[in-house]
């Protein structure tokens, strides 16, 4: 079932076109990622997702309101939190949520919300006082005191140290567990193919694909490599030999394997039969960045 449709969406500041003819659709109970470099346009969508700005043209439904027009019906579907929010640096954790529970009518219990999202011990801790990581935490649980169906999380881990942010990429799994339909805007990588069912690759204000994270980098090539140093010296025509190899390079004690299928185990195996052992083994694929790359001709990152 559809939970979100944007449909041609366009919007200009003055000369610049942050969105030109944007288009998709999100469904209930997925984590939907909207991924690109800065300045392509992803938080200007999303903030037209969530009536905060108005688009010059197209059109935008979530759970069938309209985010300009029904803001009373959007308020009760749909949370936010957005990279520019901030609070008053004195108000406590508790405070924060026990105001935004009274901007709703059936609001969750915020105290179990603050407990669930790891906050308890901190609740009665200044907004300045906390860490990045806990800030973030914050904002998820702000962004659910409502009870909504769909929650837009925009660069949630921008400026997290790694534990931080892989603390909130579980935390993000709990919230659509627990069946909230997620909205995730990006530019990480790494998190995107981790946490989205599908992506949304903008660039320049347009949408250039929108797929699984697996789909997108099938598009880019199934080649694998595979870099190792050989124990002994290994002739080329015994891997070339293999059904699944393309390609040996050489650099050095360094071998480099391209080709395809199960290419790491075929290698190995043959490696083996000659009493071979691939010291510093590493395997190398696609990635969502040479997806990108091959979709714009320029990096994500």
């Amino acid at each position: 079932m559809k939970v979100i449709e944007v449909r041609n969406l366009r919007k200009r500041y003055h000369r610049h076109v942050a969105v030109e003819d944007v288009s998709f659709e999100v469904a209930e109970g997925e984590i939907f990622g909207v991924l690109g470099p800065n300045g392509a346009g992803k938080t200007t969508t999303v903030e037209c997702v969530a009536g905060l700005r108005v688009p010059d043209s197209g059109t935008v439904r979530v759970a069938g309101h309209d985010p300009h027009r029904e803001r009373d019906g959007l308020r009760r579907v749909l949370g936010v939190q957005l990279q520019s929010a901030a609070l008053p640096d004195k108000i406590k954790v508790w405070e924060a949520l026990d105001l935004y529970a009274s901007f709703y009518p059936g609001c969750a219990d915020w105290s179990e919300l603050m407990e669930r999202v790891g906050l308890g011990a901190v609740r009665d801790t200044a907004f300045a006082k906390l860490s990045g990581g806990q800030r973030q935490r914050l904002s998820v649980a702000l962004a659910l005191v409502g009870r909504p169906r769909v929650a837009v999380l925009d660069e949630l881990t921008t400026g997290l140290d790694p534990q931080a942010r892989r603390d909130t990429w579980e935390l993000v799994e709990q919230v659509r567990d627990s069946g909230v339909t997620i909205v995730l805007v990006t530019h990480f990588m790494e998190e995107a193919d981790r946490l989205c069912d599908r992506i949304a690759l903008i660039d320049r204000g347009r949408v250039v694909a929108t797929d699984t994270p697996a789909g997108l980098i099938a598009r880019v090539d199934g080649k694998q490599r595979l870099r190792f140093r050989p124990s002994a010296p290994v002739d080329d025509e015994v891997l070339l030999a293999l059904p699944e190899v393309r390609e040996v390079t050489r650099s050095g004690e360094q071998l480099t394997v391209s080709g395809t299928g199960n290419l790491a185990q075929a290698v190995t195996l043959a490696l083996a039969r000659h009493q071979i052992i691939p010291a510093d083994l590493r395997i190398e694929q696609a990635s969502l960045d040479d997806a990108f790359l091959a979709l714009t001709g320029r990096k994500l990152s």
